[in-house]
C-alpha cells in the first residue's frame, strides 16, 4: 500500500538530525536547543521546492500552506502538525538510523541491546516488512519525525496527484514539544485552519481523542543554614526538607504503578542546597476532580514538611500545562468521523485510545483548535529500542491524504 516512494529517505534523513530539545532551557527561548533549526530549515526548503507556500517565525514555527484545488464551494481548512524536537531520556544528539530490510521475525541485535518480539509482539506483524531502528546508542527520534516524515509525504502525494479533491491545508512543524513548553509561543494569528490532526501517536491504527490533565508544581524549600558542626537546634536543612516532600508522593500513584485511567505524581527534577532546594512534580489525571484533588494534597504535604523542619518555609508554584482534550470535539463531529473513516479506508479498523500525558494537539485545542492525534507507527518512544515500521509510516501518510480528501466532500 506504499503510494509513497520517498517516504523512507525522508525519515531516514529527518532521524539522522539530532533535535534534541532541553527542558531546562526552554522557559528562556523557544526553540531551546540550536540543533532544531536544521531540521526547521531543512522542513523549509522542501516545502518551498515542493511548492508549498511556507514560512518559518523566529521562534522556529513552521507553517506550510496547500490551496485547495477545488473549483466551486469552500470547505473548512484543516491542518496537519508534528514537532521537531526529540526528548532528553536517552542520547539523541548523534542518531544512525538503521534499515532492517524484509525483517523476518527474531531479534534485532543492536549495539548493547536488542529488540526482541518476546518483549514486543506488535514487531510480529510486520514479517517482511521494513523495519528501523537506531544503532542502540541514541533513541531513533520516530517521536515525532515518523510524523513528519508522513505529512511531507502526503503533502507530496497531494501535489502529485491533483485530482485528489482537498481544501486549504496547513501543515505546521513546531519545536520543543518534549519539553512542554513550546506551545506558551504558538502563532495563532497566523494559522486558518478549524481543525488539525497531530501525528505524534503511537501504534498503528491508534486514535487519541482524550488526554490528561496536566499540572506542574515547582516546591521551593527554604531552609535555614548554619555550619553543620553547630546545627542542633538552629540547621532546617532545605535539601532534607526537599526529600521529605519527595518521599510523601504516594508510591501506589507514581507513573510506574499505573496505567489505562489513573492518574500519578511525578517528581521530576530535584536540587539543592542547605539553604534552598527545588523539587519539580508533574501531576497528571483524566479527572479535573482528581487534578485538584493532587494539587491540595501536595499543599497538605508542603505544611507536614514546615512542621517537621522548625524554621524552614515551602513556597508552592502551581502551573497548568494542558488540559484533557475530549470536550473540544463536541462542538463538530466530523473531526472524529472524519478521522476514522480516514483510517477505515487504509484497511484497517481505528484503536481508540486515551493519550496518558499530551501533545501539541491538546494545548493547541486549548486555544480552540480541536486536534485529536493520529498514529505514526512508532514504538518504544524515548529509548534506545525505540523502532518504526515503514508500512505503519506509509498508513499514517495515506490517513492525511484520505483526510484531505474526506473533508472536501470526496
Amino acid at each position: 500500500m506504499n503510494r509513497f516512494p520517498g517516504l523512507l529517505d525522508r525519515f531516514v534523513l529527518y532521524a539522522s538530525i539530532g533535535t534534541q530539545s532541553d527542558r531546562s532551557l526552554a522557559a528562556r527561548r523557544t526553540p531551546s536547543t540550536d540543533c532544531q533549526w536544521e531540521l526547521i530549515r531543512l522542513l523549509e526548503r522542501e516545502c518551498g521546492e515542493l511548492g508549498l507556500e511556507a514560512a518559518v517565525d523566529g521562534r522556529g514555527f513552521l507553517v506550510a500552506r496547500l490551496g485547495s484545488n477545488l473549483p466551486e464551494g469552500r470547505v473548512p481548512c484543516i491542518a496537519f502538525m508534528a514537532h521537531v524536537d526529540t526528548a532528553s531520556d536517552v542520547p539523541g544528539g548523534v542518531v544512525r538510523p538503521l534499515v532492517h530490510k524484509n525483517y523476518g521475525g527474531g531479534r534485532i541485535a543492536l549495539d548493547g541491546v536488542g529488540i526482541d518480539p518476546a518483549e514486543n509482539p506488535s514487531l510480529l506483524r510486520y514479517l517482511g516488512d521494513t523495519i528501523v531502528s537506531s544503532d542502540g546508542t541514541s533513541l531513533l527520534g520516530a517521536d515525532d519525525k515518523a510524523g513528519i516524515a508522513a505529512i511531507m509525504s502526503a503533502a507530496a502525494y497531494l501535489l502529485a496527484h491533483p485530482e485528489v479533491p482537498h481544501g486549504e491545508l496547513e501543515f505546521i512543524f513546531t519545536p520543543d514539544e518534549e519539553t512542554g513548553m513550546g506551545m506558551d509561543h504558538f502563532p495563532l494569528e497566523r494559522i486558518r485552519c478549524a481543525a488539525a490532526y497531530t501525528l505524534d501517536g503511537d501504534g498503528e491504527g491508534t486514535v487519541e481523542s482524550e488526554c490528561f490533565n496536566a499540572w506542574k508544581v515547582e516546591a521551593r524549600f527554604l531552609g535555614r543554614a548554619i555550619h553543620i558542626g553547630h546545627a542542633r537546634g538552629k540547621l532546617a536543612n532545605a535539601v532534607a526538607m526537599a526529600a521529605r516532600f519527595v518521599d510523601m508522593l504516594p508510591s501506589a500513584e507514581s507513573p510506574e504503578a499505573t496505567d489505562g485511567g489513573f492518574g500519578y505524581y511525578c517528581a521530576m527534577d530535584i536540587k539543592g542546597t542547605l539553604e534552598e532546594a527545588v523539587v519539580e512534580v508533574f501531576l497528571r489525571d483524566f479527572s479535573e476532580e482528581e487534578i485538584s484533588r493532587r494539587r491540595e494534597t501536595l499543599r497538605v504535604f508542603a505544611c507536614a514538611v514546615e512542621r517537621a523542619f522548625p524554621g524552614g518555609r515551602v513556597l508552592l508554584r502551581e502551573e497548568e500545562q494542558y488540559r484533557n482534550m475530549k470536550g473540544a470535539f463536541q462542538k463538530d463531529p466530523r473531526i472524529l468521523a472524519y478521522l476514522d473513516r480516514a483510517v477505515r479506508e487504509t484497511g484497517i479498523e481505528p484503536v481508540h485510545k486515551s493519550i496518558r500525558g499530551g501533545t501539541d494537539g491538546a494545548r493547541l485545542s486549548g486555544m480552540g483548535i480541536p486536534t485529536p492525534n493520529i498514529f505514526m507507527g512508532g514504538e518504544n518512544f524515548h529509548s534506545r529500542t525505540e523502532w518504526v515500521s515503514l508500512s505503519a509510516m506509509a498508513r499514517a501518510a495515506q490517513t492525511v491524504v484520505n483526510l484531505a480528501r474526506i473533508w472536501a466532500g470526496g
